[in-house]
């Protein structure tokens, strides 16, 4: 995946084409200066009327034509191709016309890839627009799908080979030039047809790459069960094929716009959630349903997943494995870079590798040694991340779609969390190396590199994986498990449900479970890491749900508090979404938990340091905004049990006494209240409206919500804006209303992580809301009649 988030979103590694695809398939990046039956041409195109392809010219006139213009030659072999490629052609001619033709466009392609592209002069027309514009490309999309037509109750075939230099002409010319791949992604027939060729190992990668090229451009998205038999197709792939399909499944599973899911508004995203309601599943759940019911697909996906580097590559494949570097390249790596890593670990272990173009053998001049020839450690390492990376972001979407539950089973009884705690250390997480691969004008700590996005892929598994679910504790070993339980004992509370259902031979082994794991990478990570942020994610969607005090002093005991702390204060961390993170981690492992508050008292242990905490959590409410809600629920805690312990915390807390005064807590309440309005509301600042609702609902219990509202109006007119913030405040309420009465999942949420019944908080909006002014809990019983403003509509602005 989705990741995402990464993101995610897409699949990971999309972006500009690197030197190797392009070197292998070719591109040019340059327009033609405009002629007379060029643009005839390419008007007839626009209008399909006129002049559209090379077979409207004689081959006499194109001849003459070509002597001036340049165009290789390439409309005359347009007009050769159609007249060999008749139904009743034997397309033995056609063949050899289409090998004329290709290295016409790749050379062009080698030459505007390297680095010597600096020096050469533009051609006047490049060869992929000729091809184009002479109706090369619709010419070729009729010759591939001649087998779909049937003469006298017989299927026409066309060889693999032929298939093959059709699909990497066609490739070519999507790359070179703008608007083909775009025309051929509305040729829904020709798309699904695609998919068919990829029953052929000979054809499968040329077709793999065109249909993710196509599909990237796609404005609506492909339905998988429109593919003829589909379940067949993808059980027959091997495994290397599978996680080459990964790459078009992670454009095809995705929705359109979950990259930017939490920057949407949430007005937005209810109208568009009461649209989709009309239409039924969307494309993209429909297609994650056609996977799904594909037997033994999520299985396969977690072996892919958890497969060790040593298994991944044997010598008897090796032409097989360098062919198909050219694809895993695409959008990755640069041949150039894979050339010189390559150079300098043979140099290294003494040995010699050889470096065949695509479809060299022993024919064309290749040695039988190559075949013999080991990989170097490096690329074989570069060949798991590369479709490890695609294999997990597929798991991902699975993981946080409809059928969330059944992929939870599949993927805990395939054992892909133990598999991938195996993988850790040697690849995860491994150590970057002088020879490690990176992208074409990237350094090895770029956020864009391989290494990285598999990293950040990983964690976003492993919060989907933990989110609200019981199957989290897989993340742990036996021992920790059973650590889990002594932590229950000790405290004299019941042990999680949870853990007791956990099948023991699905969790982790070894000494560490792969959430510890994750803790100690998470101190060790260098303060300006990317991977801070997902970190913290991932932890803490360990910690959602209903508060657990064992899974709290599991993390405590190990330290997470005290570093957390250390990169709040101490480091004074600057990033905005690294702070949240923090934030969010920490209010989820200090909620209800005294002995969390113990020691944050202990590390925050002077007035200086507490002021550098409270000026991080004041710097931007949006982002510390759940910490607050926990200390301030936490408190209401506190403040009604009779404990020792808890006395002792109460007293000598600088955050609980700090949280604990009135004026705190109306500052809060102001300012959330008024940075957040209807029409800004997103999924990521909503929990400001859901904070402020926290602290009133607590004021409600103490018989305090009165005084509460009074104050705010009070300030209200110290800031001289007499309703603005009580009028704002009806209208995120009434929103809040429409939000949250329809959506089971946000209530159970909120209602788990509050500990706070769904019922009070449905009950505290009502009596805020309530139209009569004589009420004292009513928020219009404190906007005055000139500045009454309660009935604005919601629409999108």
């Amino acid at each position: 995946m989705a990741a995402a988030p990464v993101a995610a979103g897409s699949g990971a590694g999309r972006g500009r084409r690197s030197a190797a695809t392009v070197a292998a398939w070719g591109g040019w990046g340059g327009r033609p200066r405009p002629g007379n039956i060029l643009l005839q041409l390419r008007q007839g195109q626009l209008t399909g009327r006129g002049l559209v392809r090379a077979v409207q010219f004689t081959e006499t006139f194109l001849t003459e034509r070509d002597k001036q213009s340049k165009w290789s030659g390439i409309p005359q072999l347009l007009l050769k191709l159609h007249t060999t490629s008749h139904l009743h052609s034997d397309f033995v001619e056609c063949q050899n016309i289409l090998k004329e033709i290709s290295p016409l466009l790749s050379m062009e392609a080698m030459a505007f890839v390297t680095e010597e592209r600096k020096l050469t002069q533009e051609t006047t027309y490049p060869n992929t627009y000729i091809f184009d514009l002479f109706g090369g490309v619709d010419l070729l999309v009729e010759i591939l799908m001649r087998p779909t037509i049937s003469i006298r109750g017989q299927k026409l075939k066309i060889s693999d080979e032929m298939s093959k230099d059709c699909l990497s002409i066609l490739y070519n010319t999507c790359v070179c030039t703008e608007g083909v791949t775009k025309r051929l992604a509305e040729k829904n027939d020709f798309v699904i047809f695609l998919f068919t060729l990829m029953t052929s190992k000979k054809t499968f990668l040329q077709t793999a790459t065109l249909i993710e090229d196509i599909l990237g451009v796609k404005k609506e998205m492909i339905r998988l069960d429109e593919v003829p038999n589909l379940s067949s197709l993808v059980s027959n792939f091997d495994q290397q094929q599978l996680a080459n399909f990964c790459r078009i499944l992670a454009v095809t599973i995705s929705e359109m716009d979950t990259g930017n899911d939490d920057k949407h508004t949430l007005l937005a995203k209810n109208a568009q959630q009461k649209k989709s309601l009309s239409l039924g599943p969307s494309a993209a759940e429909i297609n994650q349903a056609a996977l799904l019911s594909i037997p033994g697909f999520v299985e396969r996906l977690c072996k892919l997943a958890t497969r060790k580097v040593s298994e991944s590559t044997g010598t008897a494949s090796f032409l097989q494995e360098l062919e198909e570097w050219y694809t895993w390249l695409d959008n990755a790596l640069v041949l150039d870079a894979l050339m010189r890593v390559a150079n300098e670990e043979s140099e290294h272990n003494q040995a010699s590798i050889v470096f065949p173009p695509p479809g060299a053998s022993e024919e064309n001049g290749l040695p039988h040694t190559s075949a013999r020839t080991q990989l170097p450690q490096s690329m074989k390492i570069m060949h798991e991340i590369m479709y490890k990376l695609e294999v997990l972001y597929v798991l991902c979407v699975l993981l946080m779609g409809r059928q969330r539950n059944q992929v939870h089973r599949m993927i805990a009884e395939f054992k892909l969390i133990p598999g991938l705690n195996n993988l850790f250390d040697k690849l995860i997480w491994r150590k970057h190396s002088a020879s490690a691969l990176v992208l074409h004008g990237h350094n090895q700590n770029c956020d864009c590199s391989p290494d990285i996005t598999l990293k950040i892929q990983f964690l976003r598994l492993l919060q989907s994986f933990s989110d609200h679910h019981e199957n989290k504790y897989l993340l742990l070993n036996n021992q920790e498990l059973n650590e889990l339980s002594a932590i229950s004992l000790k405290a004299n509370i019941p042990e999680v449900e949870a853990v007791l259902n956990t099948d023991r031979s699905l969790v982790c082994d070894g000494k560490r479970g792969l959430l510890t794991r994750l803790l100690q990478v998470m101190k060790k990570e260098p303060a300006e890491s990317s991977f801070r942020f997902w970190q913290a994610r991932a932890v803490e969607s360990f910690l959602r749900g209903t508060t657990s005090y064992a899974d709290q002093m599991f993390l405590l005991k190990r330290g997470l508090l005290e570093h957390i702390l250390y990169c709040i204060v101490d480091s004074e961390c600057k990033s905005r979404d690294v702070l949240q993170s923090y934030f969010d981690l920490l209010g989820e492992l200090m909620k209800f938990n005294v002995d969390a508050f113990k020691r944050f008292n202990k590390y925050i242990n002077t007035d200086a340091k507490f002021q550098v905490f409270l000026k991080q959590i004041n710097s931007s409410l949006v982002d510390s905004n759940m910490l607050v809600r926990c200390v301030t629920l936490s408190l209401d805690r506190f403040e009604n049990q009779v404990d020792m312990k808890v006395a002792e915390v109460l007293s000598e807390c600088r955050l609980l006494a700090y949280i604990s005064q009135v004026p705190t807590q109306m500052s809060f309440l102001f300012r959330l209240i008024n940075i957040i309005h209807v029409q800004t509301l997103t999924q990521e600042n909503v929990s400001c409206l859901n904070t402020s609702l926290v602290i009133l609902m607590l004021a409600r219990r103490k018989e305090r919500l009165p005084l509460y509202l009074r104050l705010l109006q009070r300030m209200e007119h110290s800031k001289k804006y007499p309703g603005f913030l009580l009028n704002n405040f009806h209208n995120l309420l009434r929103f809040w209303q429409q939000h949250y009465l329809h959506k089971d999942k946000d209530s159970t949420c909120l209602e788990n992580s509050s500990c706070i019944s769904f019922s009070y908080w449905k009950e505290t909006v009502s009596i805020l809301l309530n139209p009569d002014r004589q009420s004292p809990s009513a928020l219009v019983s404190y906007i005055e009649e000139p500045y009454m403003d309660i009935d604005r509509d919601f629409t999108e602005e």
